[in-house]
């Protein structure tokens, strides 16, 4: 399935490309987000005309996700959690918990941004967890987990 982009898809291509993908990822990802349009002749047409438009939307995403980014990097967020003898929590602490933690301290953060590669934490400690806000924007923060008293 051919398609145009209409914003920079990460791991794909920037406005205005012409890619090509598998047809589930299209159909049911990049077309419903308003992320590409079909590669037809009148599609393409029509984005040409509304380049300079969709360029300086991409922009002012890229210019809000770099303030927040700003104002996220370097938090140290606090998490108290019920743990065991060995520091071993009852449960996990996951995105949904870091959230929280956000909202806790009035920043607005979407559970989709959080980044956890190695999984939800386990124990108690400290813990480097990424954001990522937009396509070329990621903001680094610190979870600290501590014992609930």
């Amino acid at each position: 399935m051919n398609v145009i982009l209409l914003e920079s898809v990460e791991n794909l291509g920037g406005i205005g490309d012409l890619v090509k993908v598998k047809p589930g990822y299209g159909r049911n990802f990049l077309l419903p987000q308003g992320k590409a349009a079909l590669a037809t002749s009148e599609n393409m047409k029509k984005i040409e005309a509304r380049r300079a438009e969709l360029e300086k939307a991409a922009a002012e995403g890229l210019a809000k996700a770099q303030a927040r980014a700003a104002s996220i990097n370097g938090v140290e967020l606090v998490i108290p959690a019920n743990a065991g003898s060995e520091d071993k929590l009852f449960g996990s602490v996951g995105p949904i918990d870091i959230a929280e933690a956000f909202a806790a301290i009035q920043v607005e953060v979407e559970r989709s941004e959080i980044r956890m590669p190695d999984g939800p934490i386990h124990e108690l400690g400290e813990f480097q967890i990424g954001v990522h806000l937009h396509g070329e924007v990621n903001a680094e923060v610190t979870v600290r987990i501590v014992a609930a008293e």
